[in-house]
């Protein structure tokens, strides 16, 4: 049984790391824990070649617009090498809890990658983009990113293929991220999803249409015509507000429409997010809501970055697709209900290492229920990382983050230690005509 509150536990867990605030830069920084321990590829695409046709004199150099110089026809080629060592033990159940029944499993791991990106423009108007990636051990080929990208008359910009692709703004409980929700308790949608998307810019916005299917295709599954989802966003990008509206629908899944709203005052961004719910296929739960208000903001110089986020959500069956990370498998996991709140702390410090120093903690008051996650990145030498967390739940046993806790190792674990050390390469070669 629990013998203390979990609000007395809470607080000294986030006073404990209070001192940080006295003392880099490590780019963005996602407040996701599944993504904690992953490094995410750079698009390709988002890094265009510095190289530039020697042939050219500068004044057709001065007639080409940037835009044609990134898509001049020619290939980008990247080689990536991953290998991770780590060691994840738990316990089934927390150890302040009074029981003889906890449990300690080890969960090791060793895994190398090795992915292969091809980045080919045909001619400013096709571009095609594929990833292979090898896995040890248990050996598999796997298909990474696979898409095409063809822009009609520089109005309508058309992808299609497998990518990943993202709506709303927030990490902790992405629940206007649209797309990535999937049926209650269907094990045929636990997939990466096959995209075709249009993106049609209007002046200082623009709309996007899409339709996504989550059958493994890839696999041979036999395609049905309820394995189709569509959607449709419109965003409105003004200096000093950015507004997202957009709706998605599936069989056999509620019609769902969401609003978010941005911007930046200073150091501080601040966010605010909307979702509505109209279930067609479930008469005792028909209409539900959520929102919710967060912000980020930069303290001394960007070495310290806060993100504190509030959180309502009346949806009870709302799961989500959760793609697979350096250290779990691809999964779904349900969104709490009720009362929510985030707060997350990422401590750059400027010495030798860049070492990064976080604490993420979300709160659910009304289950007593909590999942705190301290731990640190620190780069041993060059191409070499070493993290460490302890992703914990703290809290009632009944309680939303006990029963759904973030185990590395997907054995369902309230409390484990994470130490993984990552050696990591990258190769770009690139050639255009």
């Amino acid at each position: 049984m629990r013998k203390r509150s979990l609000l007395p536990a809470l607080l000294i867990s986030l006073l404990a790391f209070a001192p940080l605030a006295a003392q880099q830069e490590e780019g963005a920084f996602s407040w996701d824990m599944d993504t904690l321990f992953d490094t995410l590829p750079a698009d390709p695409a988002s890094s265009p070649s510095n190289s530039t046709d020697e042939q050219n004199d500068e004044h057709v150099l001065s007639e080409v617009s940037l835009l044609e110089l990134v898509r001049q026809p020619g290939f980008v080629f990247d080689g990536r090498f991953e290998f991770l060592l780590g060691f994840a033990p738990g316990w089934n159940e927390v150890p302040w809890f009074d029981t003889e029944e906890r449990i300690m499993t080890r969960a090791p791991a060793a895994k190398m990658q090795v992915s292969f990106n091809i980045d080919a423009q045909f001619s400013n108007i096709l571009r095609l983009n594929s990833t292979l990636f090898f896995t040890i051990p248990n050996f598999s080929l796997q298909l990474g990113d696979f898409f095409f990208d063809y822009n009609i008359e520089e109005k309508v910009f058309i992808r299609g293929g497998k990518f990943n692709q993202r709506w709303g703004i927030s990490n902790n409980f992405p629940f206007t991220d649209l797309l990535s929700r999937v049926p209650p308790n269907n094990p045929r949608y636990v997939n990466e999803p096959l995209i075709i998307r249009a993106d049609i810019p209007i002046k200082v916005g623009g709309f996007q249409l899409l339709s996504l299917t989550r059958a493994n295709l890839l696999e041979g599954e036999t395609f049905l015509p309820n394995d189709l989802a569509y959607g449709v966003k419109y965003n409105l990008a003004l200096t000093w507000i950015d507004i997202d509206v957009g709706s998605f629908f599936q069989e056999e899944m509620a019609l769902r429409g969401f609003l978010s709203i941005k911007t930046t005052i200073g150091n501080t961004e601040l966010y605010n997010e909307w979702l509505g719910v109209y279930d067609f296929y479930n008469e005792q739960r028909t209409k539900s809501a959520a929102a919710s208000v967060g912000f980020i903001h930069e303290f001394f110089d960007n070495r310290l970055s806060v993100n504190g986020e509030f959180f309502y959500n009346t949806e009870l069956d709302g799961y989500r697709f959760v793609p697979e990370s350096n250290l779990t498998e691809a999964t779904t996991t349900l969104f709490p209900s009720g009362i929510n709140v985030a707060l997350n702390l990422l401590y750059r410090l400027r010495i030798p290492g860049s070492p990064r120093i976080f604490l993420q903690t979300l709160y659910a008051p009304e289950q007593d229920s909590a999942q705190l996650v301290p731990g640190f990145r620190l780069n041993l030498f060059e191409h070499l990382e070493l993290s460490f967390a302890v992703p914990m739940a703290l809290g009632k046993k009944n309680g939303y983050y006990y029963q759904h806790p973030n185990d590395p190792a997907n054995q369902n674990r309230p409390f484990a230690i994470v130490l993984m050390l990552a050696l990591r390469g990258n190769l770009r070669v690139a050639q255009r005509q």
